[in-house]
């Protein structure tokens, strides 16, 4: 059985002193505590509960919760960054609560890119049918002139090579929207660096939405959605009509400013189509 995180804490406020009102502690558990001798009612009227003997109270937390340390047990189900074994030091359990065991996000390349992890050089160079794991990621910091290029779609993150056409002026470092639970890290991590970052994903209003709320709302300025100088030609000939029916616009048009993006809206309103970003990897 686990312990409720709520109940940990007014036990934890019982422990150190703190006399609760029998109002705020209505679970099967403090009464089986109270049955057990480990909490207490005082009084005619039995409104406040305390501990009866705090090293008995640790016992009990430990023999029937695997819980030996109170404290370090509330702090662990609050943080999402504790460690297994820390969990295992507080409450025997491992999987007391969920970790996420590998933080961070993929990135992708096809020239060699100059970086600092943990303020030591290192040369990234994907070769040919891998990725690489940045898992430090509030270390990683890529050379000023490297742009990042978020990628919506796995498929595009894969070919990059074949895409090297698109990105001939720049010095790109590519990095992966997906898994989604690697998104925050990845948000996180663009707002620490300095580089700029181009938005590469589907151009219909369901991947200019992602670009707006996941994207740019966090980093202003320096974020931008990429827009090929071919595009009208590639949605008017290779457009799903059926994308634009269905989508709907989930962001204010007259709060955009990138004029390429606005050009992209009036294009696809113009076709009545949207188009996935995997038409580009053929060149």
């Amino acid at each position: 059985m686990k312990l409720p995180l709520n109940i940990a804490e007014k036990l934890l406020s019982l422990q150190n002193g703190a006399a609760i009102p029998s109002s705020q502690l209505r679970h099967g558990i403090i009464e089986d505590m109270v049955s057990d001798g480990i909490l207490y009612r005082p009084g005619k009227h039995r409104s406040l509960i305390h501990v009866m003997n705090q090293d008995q109270l640790h016992l009990y937390l430990e023999n029937r919760f695997s819980i030996k340390n109170l404290d370090g047990y509330v702090t662990a189900c609050k943080n999402e960054n504790i460690t297994r074994s820390e969990l295992v030091a507080v409450s025997s359990d491992s999987k007391l609560t969920k970790v996420r065991t590998f933080k961070g996000f993929l990135v992708n390349c096809y020239t060699p890119i100059q970086a600092t992890l943990n303020d030591k050089p290192i040369t990234l160079n994907c070769l040919n049918g891998t990725f690489q794991f940045i898992y430090d990621f509030e270390n990683f910091v890529p050379e000023k002139n490297v742009t990042i290029i978020g990628i919506e779609n796995p498929e595009n993150f894969y070919y990059i090579s074949q895409q090297q056409y698109l990105f001939e002026n720049m010095l790109p470092l590519f990095v992966c929207r997906y898994p989604q639970n690697q998104s925050k890290d990845l948000i996180k991590w663009l707002q620490l660096i300095p580089n700029n970052y181009w938005h590469f994903g589907d151009f219909d209003f369901a991947g200019i939405g992602i670009y707006l709320n996941e994207f740019k709302k966090h980093l202003g300025e320096k974020a931008r959605f990429f827009v090929p100088p071919n595009i009208e030609k590639l949605i008017s000939l290779n457009g799903n009509k059926q994308r634009y029916d269905k989508q709907k616009l989930y962001f204010d048009i007259d709060l955009i400013m990138e004029e390429k993006l606005k050009e992209l809206i009036q294009i696809i309103h113009k076709y009545k189509k949207g188009l996935d970003q995997e038409i580009l990897i053929s060149g």
